[in-house]
């Protein structure tokens, strides 16, 4: 007979690899339980995490389809492109993105000059587009401006989102004529975006294109509206949507107070900004800049014409969040067919009114031979706008030195090669020595002074062969005077003025009556200001008379008189001494083709 002992001890073996298995198990339901904690913490990480996407284009300047318009060619740059990209960000369901833009998309192409000025019945059309494409917010641009306020008033009651300009004020009211700035919310997080325009436009162009609006200076603006928002909104992120560019010495305005391009001194000088997006100049880049009180700010620009689209990524969790940002080419994305599919209506409609032919050409007008003498081609804009104003004197420049117009038919289309911009006409009161001033001021951007027939005409960027000293847009020529520009001699003291053309003797201190265009007219290039010496204030006390629509429309009404036109050149200026300047410039050509 077993002892009780021996039993007990028999009974424990027999219970103890079922012991074993019980401790197993609970060794399992612990890595289980552990792992589920550890699921549970990383899901609750999660939630704590937002991940934002701000995409940003800029100075599109009415490349909205996959179609270069004006050069009649494809296009691997537009909105279609675009939308792909963004469609892309959209599909990230662990990212909430934001689409912005910075100006400039109301000039540039017949797509917006069509629903600008000729069909304004209809929604516009960068209305329709920038709606499907789902933008949140988008800047004023100086061109916007340029359009007018029948236009720029009607398409912003058409958007879907909100207009932005705090430093563009209702001269009645003293608020701002668009809105300052928007809220974006991301789950918990509010990030404030705050839109500025450069504040040159009196500089560029005309008071009726912005009757009840002065522009106040950028960094006083953002000085005065970052507090109120900080206050108001407490958002978590600061953003700036500046159609503004960020080299502050470009523009002729050196000064910091009502800077052209303000966008690093705001960046700079005034605190709370996290990202600012610059647009404008046209000029890509991606930078950090530490402001007055040692913060880090990113500063982007993604170019023009939908080339890039700027990308900004932020990352908030509840201890900090972190920044980065880059340009993403639309190299990279096919523009998409849903895009092209829903805008081929507008699409063929414009296509149509561009294919009309407005006149015959006889022989073939090059806008590279503007810059080295008289040519046909800045002949015909001086016969119209001296047909147009009246006047006894006119300027113009080329608005596009690699224009070139074949000969026959002359089509809607052409006439945005000839003349780029939106401008007015404007006639104005200059003396003989204001005249002489202003001369002397475009010549001195214009020419090189030659001391042999080997140097060169034009003035190049030292070192940079090719590369014009000066934009070619201020390279201004007179009709209705006689006069000669003498390259061996400085900069100020190169012109001299023999007659009017039409043989009268040219006083200095006599008045004419001069046409210019409201870019000139207004103080751009300096041409008045630092080379007529007359005071911007006072620059608009000498417009007369002023066209009430734009130089192109105009140039397509006078050539619709001719059936045919011949082009001919106002052979009324020459640089001299000749056997200096003929064989530079047959060098310099080949340089610039």
């Amino acid at each position: 007979m077993r002892t009780p002992e021996k039993n007990v001890s028999k009974f424990a073996q027999t219970v103890k690899p079922e012991s074993n298995m019980l401790k197993n198990i609970e060794k399992s339901t612990r890595r289980w339980l552990l792992l589920l904690i550890i699921l549970v913490l990383s899901t609750a990480c999660k939630r704590d995490q937002i991940t934002v996407s701000i995409a940003v284009t800029t100075d599109v300047h009415g490349m909205i389809y996959p179609y270069d318009f004006i050069g009649r060619k494809t296009s691997d740059n537009s909105l279609a492109h675009i939308y792909s990209y963004a469609s892309m960000q959209r599909q990230k369901t662990d990212t909430t993105f934001f689409l912005l833009d910075n100006g400039d998309f109301l000039q540039g192409q017949p797509t917006v000059y069509y629903y600008n000025f000729v069909d304004t019945l209809e929604e516009h059309l960068s209305a329709r587009v920038m709606n499907f494409m789902g933008y949140n917010a988008a800047s004023v641009g100086n061109h916007d401006i340029e359009a007018g306020p029948r236009v720029y008033d009607r398409i912003r009651t058409s958007f879907d989102f909100p207009w932005l300009a705090a430093n563009a004020v209702n001269t009645s009211s003293g608020l701002p004529y668009f809105e300052p700035y928007t809220i974006l919310k991301a789950g918990r997080i509010k990030i404030a975006v705050l839109g500025m325009i450069t504040p040159g436009i009196p500089g560029w162009l005309p008071k009726n294109l912005w009757p009840d609006m002065e522009f106040l200076d950028m960094t006083e603006t953002a000085r005065e509206w970052i507090p109120r928002i900080m206050e108001e909104e407490d958002p978590d992120l600061l953003v700036g949507l500046f159609h503004s560019g960020t080299d502050a010495s470009y523009g002729g305005n050196p000064d910091p107070y009502l800077n052209e391009n303000a966008v690093m001194l705001v960046a700079e000088e005034v605190p709370g900004f996290d990202i600012i997006f610059a647009g404008h100049d046209h000029k890509l880049s991606c930078q950090w800049v530490i402001n007055n009180v040692g913060d880090s700010v990113l500063v982007m620009d993604p170019g023009s014409h939908g080339r890039f689209a700027g990308e900004a990524i932020i990352n908030f969790t509840k201890e900090n969040r972190s920044i980065t940002g880059q340009n993403i080419s639309m190299e990279n994305f096919e523009a998409s067919e849903s895009f092209q599919k829903q805008f081929n209506p507008e699409f063929a409609t414009i296509s149509h009114y561009l294919q009309d032919t407005i006149t015959w050409l006889a022989e073939e007008m090059d806008g590279l031979d503007a810059i080295f003498g008289p040519s046909s081609m800045m002949t015909l804009i001086h016969r119209l706008q001296l047909d147009l104003s009246g006047a006894q004197i006119s300027f113009t420049a080329p608005l596009s030195i690699h224009a070139k117009l074949e000969a026959g038919p002359v089509l809607v289309s052409d006439m945005f090669k000839l003349y780029r911009f939106e401008n007015m006409l404007y006639r104005m009161q200059l003396t003989g020595a204001e005249i002489n001033g202003f001369l002397e001021h475009a010549t001195g951007l214009w020419f090189n002074t030659m001391s042999s027939p080997g140097d060169h005409l034009l003035k190049f960027i030292p070192g940079q062969t090719g590369s014009l000293a000066g934009p070619y847009y201020n390279f201004s020529s007179a009709a209705g005077i006689n006069y000669t520009v003498d390259v061996t001699k400085n900069a100020g003291d190169r012109v001299e003025i023999q007659s009017l053309s039409d043989g009268s003797p040219f006083n200095k201190k006599a008045s004419y009556s001069v046409a210019v265009n409201s870019y000139r007219g207004n103080g751009g290039g300096g041409h008045l200001t630092t080379g007529a010496g007359i005071p911007k204030e006072e620059l608009a006390d000498r417009i007369s008379w002023s066209t009430d629509r734009d130089l192109r429309y105009n140039l397509m009404e006078y050539l619709h008189r001719h059936d045919t036109l011949y082009p001919d050149v106002l052979d009324n200026w020459s640089c001299i001494p000749a056997h200096f300047s003929v064989p530079a410039s047959l060098s310099d050509r080949k340089d610039l083709d």
